[in-house]
């Protein structure tokens, strides 16, 4: 799936429940929170990640506020040396570009290489804030719909702690 229409179709057809936003495009947190101001949910910050060597990929997803430690994430993921991953391993594996990193892409890592890694205290959250494989909407998913939607795409959820963020 290239296109949020493509993606949206997919979570009809799967009867996922959820709540759409449009806005204009955002590429930061602060840009995304002027536009879903009073929504109760859990803005979400997602880092597409992967080892040195680039064999092993990460999506770790924290909220807006936090500031991840890279050095730290490293030890709880026992990957050596987290770096960025590169803007073609994102749109290959997740089917996204910079700007619009998301949970969502997960429905085109069809042969799982991406470990999805979540931070265990926003996982409390009862709604979540995901863009729809594009940053001109946000999509407002309950936590069971999310876990639903780990579950169809076969990314079951790990957790980090707090130790690792800023």
């Amino acid at each position: 799936m290239t296109s949020e229409q493509e993606f949206l179709s997919f979570m009809d057809a799967n009867n996922f429940a959820y709540q759409r936003i449009e806005h204009p495009a955002v590429f930061t947190c602060a840009e995304a929170d002027l536009h879903h101001a009073g929504v109760d949910a859990v803005s979400t910050k997602n880092l597409f990640l992967c080892d040195k060597k680039g064999r092993r990929f990460f999506l770790a997803v924290t909220s807006c506020e936090k500031t991840v430690k890279l050095d730290s994430l490293s030890l709880q993921l026992n990957s050596p040396h987290l770096r960025f991953a590169s803007e073609e391993n994102l749109m290959r594996l997740l089917g996204v570009t910079r700007g619009s990193v998301t949970m969502m892409g997960l429905a085109n890592d069809v042969e799982h290489q991406v470990e999805l890694w979540v931070d265990a205290e926003i996982w409390n959250g009862e709604n979540f804030l995901c863009h729809p494989l594009v940053n001109t909407a946000t999509l407002v998913l309950s936590k069971n719909e999310l876990e639903r939607f780990f579950t169809l795409t076969g990314h079951a959820p790990k957790f980090f702690s707090e130790e690792i963020l800023g």
